[in-house]
Formats: C-alpha cells, structure tokens, sequence
C-alpha cells in the first residue's frame, strides 16, 4: 500500500513536469546532428591556448627552443579541432528558428571561425606580456613575472577574458560566455567576453570584481578587488522588455588605478591618470587627473575630489 501511494505521487510529480506549459520556455529540441557545448571540452580548449601562448608553464611536455615548433605545431592542430566541434555545436545551439541548412555548410563555417580565432594567437601574446609586465610592475610581493603567469588569478581571469573576447568578435555564440564564467568560477573575477580592454591591464587580488558587456577600459588600468563596472538599469522599451545591446558601462581612460570595492555605474567617462579610492558609488563623470576618495570631517562622511596633474 505504502508502495501505491509512492508510486502515485511520483508519477503526479513526472505528469506535471512532463505538461508542455510547465517547460515550453525551458525546453530545447534536438536535431540529430546537434551537440551542446562541452564545459569539459572548453576547458581543455582554454588550457591549450594557454600552453600554446605559454609553453613551458603549463603542459605536461618538456619544451626547449629546439622542439617548440612541433609543440605548438601538435597543440594548434588539436585547439583547431576541438574548437571547430565546440563552435559548431554552440552554433547549432544558436539556431532557434531551426532552418533548414546542411550539417556540412554549419561545420565548414565553424572551421573557418576555428582558423580565425587560431590567427589571432600571436598578437594575443603580445598583448598578455603586456598584461603579466603590468601585473608585476604594480606588485611588489611578486618575484618576478614567472609567478604572475603560473600563480596571480588576476591574469589567468585576463587571459581567459582575451581567449573569450576573441570568440565574442567572430560572432561566436555561447563559448565565449561559457569561457569567462568558467573563470569567473575559478578565480572570482567576471569579466564579460564583449568588454573592450586595453593593453597593460591588470587586476590585484582579484576577487569580487565584475567588469561588465560595454564596459571601455584603456591602456595601463589597475583595478583591485571588488571593484564594479556596472551596467546602469534603463527602462524597459515600448513593450516592456529589457533593453539591450546599448553602451550602459563605463569608459575608464589611460593610467586609471580603482582601488577595492569601489562601484562606478552606468556609462559614465573617468579621465585619464584618475585614481578611484576604494569604498566609493560614483555615478557621475570623473576628470582627467582626480583623485576621488571618502572622507571624514566631524563625523560627517563626504567624498572629496581632488584635481591632479593629467598623465602624459
């Protein structure tokens, strides 16, 4: 009897779930030829590039300037086939309206996005050198630049940002996403593929930070943790859905330093050389050259704008 009643309740429980108005916004329909994106597979992806962009850091291979042509030569072959399956099956996925269109034709195009994104390897080198010399350059306590590329969360949330942010240009759907909150679960740092960063960029500590979509970030920032570059909230549009797709970030200029928990909001322009001080909301343009910080006089707490010399 306790067995019927059991056995009841479960199959009430599998009738509601299975009612078409319980999933129909939930519900994805397979083709045959379709596959979801693998978190697994895209962190094998992520790994890759980074023995590729790093080679004898990670990896299990001894590399020397004798071999590391055949290493890279290996790793490009593998990155190029492995990402090929993933940006196809994310462009599958992508594919709501299922059209009509050959399993052969969506795997070529995601090919050719694979070779893209391959191309852009070597100047993402260059730009994350720029990255680990700004990391060290503003961070006493490492010992040199070995420890910020194998140790520092900060520039191994950057490098999986500049992986993603390449996909996102190629008009990649999902994987670059999928990528940044890969590492925003490891390291604590969210980084939105679509940001714009500049070259010598970094992040001290790291954790608690969000840069957000149409966030604009120049050359030479610092930023520390729990600092928010956060999306202002517009009302919705004529039919009462959430407006998307418009700049609502912040621009940061050249040499801007925002130091821990401050939340700058909405599409507001800090200047050049500014300084953020930490624990502050601002919400409003900040000069080229200000130093803005809390303060406290008798008892009553304000924040201050100071006026500095613009950096050159």
């Amino acid at each position: 009897m306790e067995l019927q009643k059991h056995s009841k309740n479960l199959n009430d429980t599998v009738d509601r779930l299975s009612d078409e108005g319980s999933y129909k916004q939930l519900f994805h329909a397979y083709r045959d030829e379709e596959a979801l994106p693998s978190g697994k597979v895209l962190k094998e992806i992520v790994d890759l590039c980074r023995v590729i962009l790093f080679p004898g850091y990670y990896g299990n291979a001894r590399v020397s300037k004798q071999t590391i042509r055949f290493h890279i030569g290996v790793n490009i072959t593998t990155l190029h086939t492995l990402l090929s399956k993933q940006i196809y099956a994310g462009l599958c996925f992508a594919d709501t309206a299922h059209r009509v269109c050959l399993e052969e034709k969506i795997f070529a195009e995601a090919e050719s996005l694979s070779e893209a994104f391959i191309q852009t390897l070597p100047e993402m080198r260059d730009l994350l050198a720029t990255d680990a010399e700004a990391a060290f350059n503003g961070d006493p306590a490492a010992q040199n630049i070995n420890e910020v590329i194998f140790c520092y969360p900060g520039f191994r949330a950057i490098c999986s940002y500049r992986i993603a942010h390449q996909l996102y240009r190629l008009g990649v759907p999902f994987i670059p996403r999928m990528i940044t909150e890969m590492a925003h679960s490891e390291t604590g740092i969210d980084i939105h593929p679509g940001a714009q960063i500049g070259y010598y960029f970094s992040i001290d500590h790291g954790t608690g930070t969000v840069i957000g979509e149409t966030s604009v970030i120049g050359n030479h920032v610092r930023i520390f943790q729990g600092v928010s570059l956060a999306g202002e909230k517009l009302p919705p549009d004529e039919n009462g859905n959430a407006i998307r797709g418009v700049p609502r970030h912040p621009v940061l200029g050249d040499h801007v330093t925002v130091y821990s928990n401050a939340t700058l909001l909405g599409r507001i322009h800090v200047g050049d050389g500014a300084t953020i001080c930490g624990n502050v909301w601002i919400t409003e343009d900040v000069p080229a050259g200000a130093t803005i910080q809390l303060t406290i006089d008798n008892g009553q707490l304000t924040i201050e704008a100071k006026q500095e010399e613009t950096i050159q």
